[in-house]
């Protein structure tokens, strides 16, 4: 149960990220739930350099990092996207 839970929190957060920045992405449902898990995992890497390397659980600051950290991987993803 807890990989689909990882799996929806994903795809929010992706949702959110790419609402959040402005511009053209076109990309899918798939697409878009993976820029959101690459997120989760850039947001647990953050929280991990301010807490002394202790990963947090699930909570409203996990979600806040997790769209973060989607932003952070969709921002290069379009440089990357733009250099192709």
């Amino acid at each position: 149960m807890g990989i689909i839970i990882f799996i929806v929190v994903g795809f929010i957060a992706g949702l959110l990220a790419r609402a959040l920045v402005p511009g053209d992405d076109s990309m899918g449902i798939v697409a878009t739930t993976i820029l959101g898990i690459v997120g989760s995992f850039v947001g647990g890497a953050i929280a991990a350099l301010f807490n002394d390397g202790k990963i947090l659980d699930f909570n409203a600051a996990g979600l806040i990092l997790s769209i973060i950290g989607a932003i952070v991987a969709l921002l290069i993803y379009r440089q990357v996207a733009r250099r192709a």
